[in-house]
């Protein structure tokens, strides 16, 4: 269930609280029709399809997820989130692994006034 959200530097915690909470849904309601995102291998994806592929491979991996938010950047409906990072996972042989580094991510104000995710981006500029 989508909550409004009418500030987008509270996209990361509420990210970050779904994710953490295995809220497959929660965490797919935060992004906006026809989203996108940069994996951390990589990889473009988009859709609701891809998404909670995504999302639901961080979360039966073990995925427990703490974002910093370092800037939130507004102009024309549209915010620039950087946001720090660091990542839990249960690697393929049961070892725990810890993965950082710094989004770039990309939020849009609907005509509500809601803001949502059109683009992820972890790997930031990298």
């Amino acid at each position: 269930m989508f909550t409004s959200v009418t500030d987008p530097a509270k996209l990361p915690i509420l990210f970050q609280d779904a994710l953490n909470a295995g809220a497959v849904e929660d965490v797919l309601a935060l992004f906006a029709p026809g989203a996108g995102m940069r994996t951390v291998a990589g990889e473009i994806i988009s859709g609701d399809d891809a998404l909670r592929a995504e999302i639901s491979g961080t979360v039966a991996a073990g995925g427990k997820l703490t974002n910093v938010q370092r800037h939130t950047l507004l102009g024309a409906d549209t915010a620039l989130l950087v946001t720090a990072w660091t990542m839990e996972i249960d690697g393929p042989e049961g070892q725990r692994i810890t993965a950082t580094g710094t989004t770039a991510n990309i939020a849009r104000q609907d005509a509500d006034g809601d803001w949502r995710f059109t683009m992820l981006n972890p790997l930031g500029t990298a």
